[in-house]
């Protein structure tokens, strides 16, 4: 995915980026004046300097240089560079805590980005590299976005001031020594899209490699039951040198560069040193203006080299704001209509009513003109083989993905027309891979219903049966569940997700092979739970042991077809069809063959 996406263009970037300044711009506008003052004390240097020169090699020499004339330049002096202090401490302070903002405005933006992206997206794009460009990318924003205003008005008042004081002095060798400017700006263009390209493939490596550690660090048993710790080394030493090999490319371009624009330096000193010598033999040129150039060539070459240095920080900076977005121009795929309105007194009468989807990566139809109708309360088992579309089906009712020809309405509004929010509000899930957040037992518990007592939290696993085991874990629902709930049983884990689900209240559920990966104590009690939770509820039940939905209201048989039979688990054996023979051959085995 991320191969194929282009470089923007800097004036682009810089354009969308400017926004960012708008909440603070008194203290931008502050941080530049001080960036000016820092510049003042370096600009007057050389004219003090030329002063003093100039009245040493006057006529009356040395005597014309008087003690009140020198303290005066002195006194002058220090109050430029306190002043220069002064300034200097905001920059360094205030304008980095600046910076930290944008960084922060910009990490905040990004995450709510991120949050309204749908599965789709996800899909297709590494956490590693997610996380690369929510952390690392942006911190290289904050030096850019503090210095770079600062670096290039500091610049430009030194080249634009030392022009103006030295052309007044001798226009011909200030024409020689700024002429030597352009060659500097031709390469440092020439190289731009070099630094660009080199510091994105740095940064898009950077992601790989946390896409890897993350990918290995969560598979960790399945790396020790299976004796891989060696394969995971060499993996990440292949990724990691590749990360050294682009790295060793953008310091190679760096190092020339840097080169380059030391030879037009001491070319610039060279047309200084040697034509003015010349001017001054040939009375062309004052000793104090001699005096002076000397010194405005080295303010004029620092200010160069600032920004040659700086644009190694400004590169990573315009790549991380172009990572930033890669993924804020992500298409938000599932939005509320502008008329959306909240779902309320939910019923819970669900009508798939010709009903197609296929996935944007692929043409063919996974399912194809379905419809049904769901009665308020109504218990429904979806059984078929793999691949036919009973989880899509499931997952197009909360509108994780959108029905791409028919409709879905529940109690007679099509979920398209519904908020969002209200729609997810009012349907619980219940999945075969548990996902428990890092935190307490009752962290998870409440995650269902934010804002609910410990009182709800505690009723609500005991609906689950989960409060016995609770309770008698180390710190009972205080107690921390580990990385993805590590220190938790498939069951407990399970149950506890029943509780979030109990806790939250919803009128409509869908229970996706939730006890499949259980053993068989494990799934009683689960069941159990399940069948509690179930009652005066909408249920959609995604079944894996067929043995498990023998209550149900109605059994859909999906297949690539569509709905081949529908009926009670009665009312299917009876007719003998493709149901009663996937489970005659399920309860005959003592693990079925295949998955349904």
């Amino acid at each position: 995915m991320e191969s194929t996406q282009k470089t923007m263009k800097t004036g682009t970037l810089i354009r969308r980026f400017l926004p960012y300044y708008r909440r603070y711009w008194k203290t931008v506008l502050f941080d530049l004046c001080c960036a000016a003052l820092t510049s003042v004390a370096e600009l007057v240097l050389p004219m003090i300097v030329r002063a003093i020169t100039g009245l040493a090699t006057s006529e009356q020499g040395i005597s014309a240089i008087r003690t009140d004339f020198v303290l005066k330049m002195g006194g002058l002096y220090l109050i430029l560079r306190v002043i220069d202090a002064a300034a200097n401490y905001y920059m360094q302070y205030i304008g980095h805590v600046m910076g930290s903002k944008l960084e922060t405005d910009m990490r905040t933006d990004l995450f709510h980005h991120l949050q309204q992206l749908s599965f789709s997206y996800f899909s297709h794009t590494k956490v590693g590299q997610i996380m690369s460009r929510i952390t690392s990318d942006l911190f290289e924003v904050t030096e850019f976005c503090h210095h770079c205003p600062e670096e290039f008005l500091i610049a430009g008042i030194k080249i634009i001031v030392s022009f103006i004081l030295l052309i007044r002095m001798n226009v011909l060798l200030t024409l020689l020594m700024f002429g030597v400017l352009p060659f500097m700006v031709f390469f440092a263009w020439r190289y731009n899209h070099k630094f660009r390209q080199a510091f994105k493939l740095r940064n898009r490596q950077v992601g790989e490699i946390n896409a890897q550690v993350e990918d290995s660090l969560l598979g960790v048993r399945v790396v020790k039951s299976f004796a891989n710790e060696d394969m995971e080394e060499e993996k990440f030493g292949e990724g990691n040198r590749k990360f050294l090999g682009y790295k060793a490319t953008s310091y190679r371009y760096m190092a020339e560069f840097g080169t380059s624009n030391r030879v037009f330096d001491a070319l610039m000193y060279i047309l200084v040193v040697v034509v003015g010598a010349l001017m001054i033999r040939n009375d062309q040129l004052e000793v104090a203006d001699y005096a002076a150039y000397l010194l405005y060539v080295s303010v004029l070459l620092n200010a160069i080299r600032r920004i040659v240095e700086f644009i190694e920080q400004f590169q990573r900076g315009m790549t991380g704001i172009e990572r930033f977005y890669e993924i804020m121009d992500a298409p938000e795929e599932i939005t509320d209509a502008p008329d959306a309105k909240p779902l309320t007194d939910v019923r819970g009468e669900v009508v798939f009513d010709g009903v197609g989807f296929h996935y944007q990566d692929s043409d063919s139809d996974v399912l194809h003109r379905l419809s049904m109708t769901v009665k308020p309360g109504q218990s429904v088992a979806l059984v078929g083989p793999s691949g036919a579309g009973k989880t899509t089906l499931c997952n197009l009712i909360p509108r994780f993905y959108d029905v791409t020809e028919g409709r879905i309405l529940i109690d007679g509004q099509d979920v398209r027309s519904l908020q969002q929010k209200s729609l997810r509000r009012a349907i619980g899930m219940v999945q075969q891979d548990v996902y428990l957040f890092s935190g307490s037992v009752l962290d998870n518990i409440l995650y269902g219903k934010p804002g609910a007592t410990r009182e709800e939290a505690v009723e609500a696993a005991k609906l689950a049966g989960a409060h016995d085991f609770i309770a008698a874990l180390p710190d009972g629902y205080d107690t921390y569940v580990g990385e993805r709930g590590v220190r938790l049983s498939g069951g407990q884990k399970q149950r506890i997700s029943i509780a979030r689900v109990f806790l939250k209240n919803p009128p409509i559920l869908i229970l996706d092979e939730a006890t499949s990966a259980l053993d068989n104590e494990s799934e009683r009690l689960v069941q159990q739970s399940l069948e509690s939770l179930a009652k005066g509820r909408t249920v959609f039940t995604i079944a894996h042991r067929l043995t498990t939905i023998r209550n149900a209201d109605v059994i859909w048989v999906l297949t690539e077809q569509g709905i081949e039979e529908t009926g009670s688990h009665e009312e299917l054996m009876r007719r003998g069809g493709l149901y009663a023979g996937l489970y005659r051959m399920y309860t005959e085995q003592p693990e079925p063959a295949q998955t349904f």
